[in-house]
């Protein structure tokens, strides 16, 4: 099926998020919309199902007009899309989402579930996808839960499948599996729309790449092109893929973790008596598949989760502070979660900026905001961050997920801290985007802050880490310098050739003859002494 795009042109008030953008998709072709943040591609893919309207332009399938309205008319012209945040009923089978809508009857109006188990058997084996239909999809690790939607869409005959960021939450091997999929759907004649703003994977996966900025197309390439012929169509100007930044001149212990454990969600232990420092002037990384216990490390830290062990700062124990005093105390927090637990989604952009600091000056005094000041504060670090919003009081929600997460990253790195705790940091940012945060990152450092980096990207963490801690199944198997290759910091990752922490600590800054070191120097107290 040929899927055409003519002229579509969409206006928000005074904002044109698509601005006369022509788009064809031919059949079985791989078709990547590469762009930064809030440039339109997920506008646009929305008016291609149904849940906006164009101002302007058409969409024509097989070369005849149509007219879409809804999702409904979406599905019935055969186009599928797989949202960035997954549309499934958490407490029904796999079964039972896929068939949503579209359930199988038998009798006097009795649900068909055994058609429905077998229509998921089948089409996934025939995709290799690999999913059990009786499983619940609250149980479901994140990729699986992404296979469910493709699923959902190919039960309804998709021949244009729609994927809007779908490597946003996934990491390296589920992407391995998704691209593997989508290889598989391509070779049966289906056509993939691949939303992304990573230049490597639409290099790996597309057929043609279709550049998005500010609206409009400013070019269409082959994957053949450079990351930096890409990445400057992306952002209109040259952008620095590699971080430069000076060898890390650690000082004293910010923060100090003692055997600390954390209960999982089913009552098992996620964080097994994890031990370390981080100290001024420093970027430690933790590298890990997610899922084993870096979420939770991050919420014991931040008091949201209940912990034993002993959590100093600064040599002041805090362990059993609540988050409010840590985050007094000069904790600086994001989020793994930003939807979930970096914004309140009803408030303003500029109420959003000062969620930490709402009740102090100048932006409060006594019980009465100064709104004036808050707005303000919120003009100035949208300009400065390049938050893509039609005003500082736009509701977060509203916002795309990249932007979103600049907000968050905004708020926490807009005020001084002594310890930056920083969980994927740029997910969902563009390469632009992407690049800011990262010399923001080595700034807050450069400052002489202590900076805690969880990342599942693993070359965000060779370029921003001075020293690497890995996490397996919850615990820190090893600490090695950011030298160590990568196919070795794989394996540790996978739990093959862990060893006893090595290096979990700094020698004395007194002692230390200069430039950071993976390892080295006696090991602080409590952590785990060199084997």
């Amino acid at each position: 099926m040929k899927l055409e795009l003519r002229g579509i042109t969409k206006r928000f008030g005074s904002l044109v998020a698509n601005d006369h953008i022509d788009l064809i998709v031919q059949p079985g072709e791989i078709r990547a919309l590469l762009g930064e943040n809030g440039a339109g591609k997920t506008t646009l893919m929305n008016v291609l199902y149904g849940l906006a309207q164009p101002d302007e332009g058409e969409i024509l399938i097989d070369d005849e007009a149509v007219v879409i309205r809804s999702p409904r008319d979406a599905i019935r012209a055969r186009i599928g899309m797989v949202h960035q945040h997954f549309m499934l009923v958490p407490v029904f089978t796999v079964a039972e989402n896929v068939t949503l809508g579209v359930e199988r009857v038998r009798g006097p109006g009795f649900l068909d579930r055994g058609r429905a188990r077998r229509d998921v058997l089948a089409l996934s084996e025939r995709f290799g996808l690999a999913i059990d239909p009786d499983a619940l999809v609250e149980d479901l690790p994140v990729g699986v839960q992404q296979r469910v939607e493709i699923i959902k869409a190919l039960l309804r005959d998709a021949s244009v499948l729609v994927l809007d960021e779908p490597t946003a939450v996934l990491t390296p091997g589920e992407t391995d599996d998704l691209f593997r999929i989508m290889r598989e759907l391509r070779e049966g004649g289906r056509s993939i729309i691949f939303i992304s703003h990573k230049l490597r994977e639409v290099q790996a996966i597309a057929d043609a790449i279709t550049v998005i900025r500010r609206g409009r197309v400013v070019a269409e390439r082959p994957p053949s092109a450079s990351d930096a012929e890409l990445a400057s169509l992306m952002v209109g100007r040259p952008v620095q893929l590699r971080v430069t930044k000076a060898p890390a001149s650690p000082g004293e212990v910010v923060l100090e973790v003692r055997d600390l454990n954390v209960r999982g969600g089913r009552g098992e232990h996620s964080v097994r008596g994890v031990s370390f420092q981080v100290r001024a002037g420093e970027i430690l990384g933790v590298a890990g598949v997610q899922g084993n216990g870096q979420t939770e490390l991050c919420e014991a830290l931040m008091g949201l989760r209940p912990a034993t062990g002993t959590v100093l700062l600064g040599g002041t124990d805090i362990s059993g502070a609540p988050t409010r005093d840590r985050l007094r105390a000069g904790i600086g927090y994001i989020p793994e979660d930003r939807s979930q637990d970096g914004l309140i989604s009803e408030f303003s952009v500029a109420d959003n900026l000062i969620l930490d600091v709402h009740d102090q000056a100048p932006y409060a005094s006594g019980l009465a905001l100064d709104l004036a000041a808050i707005r303000e504060a919120a003009r100035e670090r949208v300009a400065e961050y390049d938050v893509r919003a039609t005003s500082v009081l736009t509701p977060a929600g509203t916002l795309s997920g990249g932007n979103q997460q600049k907000v968050v990253v905004a708020r926490e790195m807009g005020r001084d801290v002594r310890l930056l705790i920083a969980s994927q940091p740029t997910r969902g940012l563009d390469v632009g985007s992407i690049e800011f945060v990262h010399k923001r990152l080595v700034a807050q450092r450069d400052a002489g802050a202590a900076v805690l980096i969880i990342s599942s990207e693993l070359e965000e963490i060779y370029a921003l880490a001075d020293r690497i801690a890995v996490m397996y199944e919850g615990r820190i198997v090893a600490f090695c310098s950011p030298a160590i290759e990568e196919h070795e910091l794989g394996l540790l990752m996978a739990g093959a050739g862990a060893a006893a922490p090595d290096g979990a600590a700094w020698p004395a800054p007194a002692a230390r003859p200069g430039g950071p070191g993976g390892s080295g120097g006696p090991a602080s107290p409590g952590e785990p002494e060199r084997s």
